[in-house]
């Protein structure tokens, strides 16, 4: 990634960083034409909060103009009936205390792109990184999936017939999906944790594979996790271009094996040979191991598991196998239904 697309993000976060607080500042001076009062109490408050920290730093009696005393509590008491008193007014104005923020973007880093990390070093946040990734990767479907959501999805598109001798299963299609729907909410919930298995979903086309995958990756960019969504054929042949010199992009391999959530789509319908086979098992095993941060993987396929075998190396369906929790998806073609809808 080069220092000016960099940089030029950077300003993009100046401006927006800027634009909230002006907006914020209008806010204020708008309220405080109509309830002067309010303009008063945070006036009083900051007079008292730099008294109070004087008179920490002092440690001593500090006097006002009128030759009143205050110590640290007394200070306090008055700060927090203010605070009460603002509170008041808002309320009774269907206000909150927030509307006298700045409406960052990004709650975390407040729109500056980065932030403090546990050892206090300043480390670049999860927004600006899936900035970068978008870019990086600009055949990524990352802006087509934003409609993609639990709320869109519809589990009466699949039959509550049992159908043993067609799917194998002696539960319904739909009651199969909603047990695949809890997985997908339990992936979300508990990505932070290390037993969270990966995920692997597989069945036939038009059966939801790349739309859950969708709705999880909302999910987490909602949590400012960072997320890349490739195709198999994609992923695999951008790495390869990169180590044969065609791409001048540093960043592509580490971000594929650091990003939070990588999703790999339509594993299988890429042209299979031993230097993809070896670059895809490196991802997956690279991404297994990661000692740097947690890192979930969802692979999405056609291919059953006997096909996975026979078309893969060994070392890559046992890892497979041994690390993602297996989602079989079955069913009629829902894409159909909803254009008959």
């Amino acid at each position: 990634m080069s220092n000016d697309i960099l940089n030029s993000l950077l300003k993009e976060y100046d401006q927006k960083k800027l634009k909230a607080e002006l907006e914020c500042d209008e806010r204020k001076n708008n309220l405080y034409r109509l309830i002067p009062r309010l303009q008063e109490i945070d006036n009083e408050l900051n007079s008292f909060a730099f008294k109070t920290a004087k008179n920490i730093l002092n440690n001593s009696l500090l006097s006002d103009n009128s030759n009143n005393s205050y110590t640290v509590e007394n200070l306090e008491e008055k700060i927090k009936n203010l605070k009460k008193e603002k509170e008041k007014i808002l309320n009774e104005n269907n206000l909150t205390l927030d509307y006298l923020k700045p409406f960052y973007e990004c709650k975390i880093c407040n729109d500056t792109g980065y932030v403090l990390d546990n050892n206090y070093k300043t480390t670049m946040c999860n927004c600006l990184k899936q900035k970068l990734l978008n870019i990086s990767f600009n055949k990524s479907n990352i802006y087509n999936i934003k409609n993609q959501n639990f709320q869109n999805f519809n589990e009466l598109f699949y039959s509550d017939k049992i159908d043993e001798s067609k799917y194998h299963s002696d539960v319904s299609p739909r009651e199969n999906i909603k047990l695949i729907k809890d997985i997908c909410f339990s992936f979300i919930n508990n990505f932070e944790k290390a037993e969270e298995k990966n995920l692997l979903f597989t069945g036939n086309t038009g059966l939801g594979k790349t739309f859950l995958s969708s709705c999880i990756a909302n999910e987490l960019i909602k949590q400012r996790k960072t997320v890349l969504y490739q195709t198999a054929p994609v992923m695999l042949d951008t790495i390869i271009d990169y180590r044969f010199g065609k791409s001048n992009n540093s960043n592509i391999l580490e971000s594929i094996l650091n990003v939070d959530l990588l999703i790999i789509d339509d594993l299988g319908t890429e042209c299979v040979n031993n230097m993809k086979f070896t670059e895809l098992f490196n991802i997956i095993n690279t991404r297994l191991l990661n000692q740097k941060n947690i890192t979930k993987t969802i692979i999405s396929t056609n291919l059953s598991l006997q096909n996975l075998y026979n078309t893969y190396d060994e070392r890559i369906v046992s890892r497979i196998i041994g690390d993602y929790n297996i989602c079989y998806f079955f069913g009629e073609d829902i894409r159909f239904k909803k254009i008959c809808d």
